[in-house]
């Protein structure tokens, strides 16, 4: 038996993305193990109604997440994390950095390196923390957790770590994503977002990366060259450098085609994705790419990016195209909206990728890293 603690604040404080898959993820392994010894730790409170088996016991700090990477990250303060959690066998941080420790074990979670690869994506001030913290973590770090081969590879060539201390763990998508219809769910959630069909649909935090800029005018190529009624629909909470995204729909008079609906809740996600007509990701890198699966589990036929992890992730169940190729966009746009059959060719084999993911398999491989 192992005591195992785990920085939980990213769970508590984002709704979205590392939030989701550190709530998901330990979730999944709650109900795995319930041998080990689990303190969990967050800056801030934690308010949902979930329970903790009796193994998993909860820190709570009066301290916000800015304030926990001033003192461990910026000011570089030795303060171990074992005065919060008490003695460790091993000590996990789901993002990206490590704090001091006292003798535990390390294991750190870098879901991608978006901002090495792609630095113009991030805000300077962001780069230069990342840059900064990641690699000295991940330097310290005993093992270092990638969520897929492609991130691996970064980690290996880009952070200079050796191969044998990255091990791949795979997202999940949960059981709610299926195709199965419920009226009233899609009726109350295209009300809430003033939505109509039929639409196109992009997900992602309003900031370069997600390349939602290329998309619009994908789109608005697709509407001349295929006659779409579609609106395109972009739902996301607002990131950095996002102007370049108003700009774009001021400079095409997109203004009552293009939807920009901010941060949709978790509970809305299901209903939107099997309203749209087709599922638009074509982010510049991704360290996995949930939404990709949560919409083939949906039966939205997807349109992707054919580069970082993606690939790896929607193998033969989704259209592929270069991001920085507006056309090839706006093309495998009017493909997806017109030809029945190339979509239900890619709703059967989404169904059978997104089958493959689950975080029940994720929380195992985890455990089996825990017990090394």
């Amino acid at each position: 038996m192992k005591r195992i603690g785990i920085d939980y604040t990213s769970a508590v404080r984002q709704g979205a993305g590392i939030g989701r898959y550190t709530r998901h993820l330990i979730g999944a392994l709650a109900e795995l193990d319930h041998e080990n010894r689990y303190v969990l730790f967050s800056a801030g409170r934690d308010r949902s109604d979930g329970s903790w088996p009796s193994n998993f016991t909860r820190r709570e700090l009066p301290l916000t997440d800015r304030h926990l990477a001033i003192i461990w990250q910026r000011l570089k303060l030795p303060a171990p994390v074992e005065w919060i959690t008490g003695r460790l066998d091993l000590f996990h941080s789901p993002d990206f950095t490590l704090p001091p420790v006292r003798r535990a074990a390390t294991a750190l979670t870098v879901h991608d390196l978006s901002f090495m690869r792609y630095p113009e994506c991030s805000s300077p001030a962001l780069w230069e923390y990342l840059m900064d913290a990641v690699p000295r973590s991940a330097a310290r770090a005993d093992i270092i957790l990638a969520d897929s081969e492609c991130t691996r590879r970064d980690i290996v060539e880009l952070l200079r770590i050796p191969e044998d201390r990255v091990y791949v763990i795979y997202a999940g998508v949960e059981p709610r994503f299926t195709p199965n219809l419920d009226e009233a769910a899609e009726r109350a959630a295209l009300s809430r977002y003033g939505l109509r069909k039929p639409f196109i649909l992009g997900l992602g935090t309003l900031q370069p990366r997600k390349n939602f800029a290329r998309l619009i005018r994908a789109y608005h190529l697709a509407r001349q060259r295929h006659h779409l009624d579609h609106q395109l629909v972009i739902g996301g909470g607002p990131g950095w450098l996002y102007e370049d995204i108003y700009d774009t729909i001021h400079a095409l008079a997109l203004e009552n085609e293009v939807r920009l609906i901010g941060f949709v809740d978790d509970a809305d996600l299901p209903a939107l994705y099997r309203a749209a007509a087709v599922f638009a990701f074509p982010s510049l890198y991704e360290g996995f790419g949930i939404p990709v699966l949560e919409a083939m589990g949906c039966g939205a036929p997807v349109v992707a990016s054919a580069t970082s992890s993606l690939p790896e992730v929607a193998g033969d169940a989704a259209l592929m195209v270069d991001p920085f190729d507006i056309e090839a966009l706006a093309e495998a746009l009017g493909r997806l909206i017109n030809d029945a059959a190339l979509r239900d060719d890619l709703r059967h084999k989404g169904f059978q990728r997104a089958e493959r993911f689950t975080w029940q398999r994720s929380a195992r491989e985890l455990l089996t890293i825990y017990q090394l």
